[in-house]
């Protein structure tokens, strides 16, 4: 039985680096949210995630992590890889539409309602944490 929307809850996924992870998380983001009765996220959440790991898999040669969270009414979504750098600012996504790369954090702005990143450790390791938020008030 699904709990209550009003149950707070975190999953961490590890993932290695390899590009069948984006569908891993995928669908294991589906399933996470679907038992737990958030089915109504679940398609933009997956976009989401998918861009969040395949920029964490395209763009470092290690492990990354997907985090997903849910508290208070917000589903907070987010990939922790060990590149400390910051990721390119994105473009304004009516530019890209023909681009063949470069749309990630420009999806991930256009959909998220709010998103960002910061500097992060992990196991003795660097790195940074890029989130993004749903269901915002």
């Amino acid at each position: 039985m699904p709990e209550t929307e009003t149950e707070p809850w975190e999953y961490s996924l590890s993932i290695p680096h390899d590009p069948r992870a984006v569908t891993v998380c995928r669908r294991t983001l589906r399933l996470i949210l679907t038992l737990h009765g958030l089915i109504r996220f679940a398609d933009t959440a997956e976009l989401l995630a998918a861009e969040l790991v395949a920029n964490a898999v395209l763009h470092t040669k290690g492990p990354a992590t997907l985090r997903v969270r849910w508290s208070a009414g917000v589903l907070r979504i987010g990939a922790w890889d060990a590149n400390p750098q910051p990721p390119d600012p994105p473009g304004e996504l009516a530019n890209l539409m023909d681009a063949e790369e470069g749309r990630g954090l420009a999806l991930v702005q256009a959909c998220a309602d709010v998103w960002g990143w910061h500097p992060l450790s992990r196991c003795g390791n660097r790195g940074k944490y890029v989130w993004c938020e749903l269901g915002v008030a």
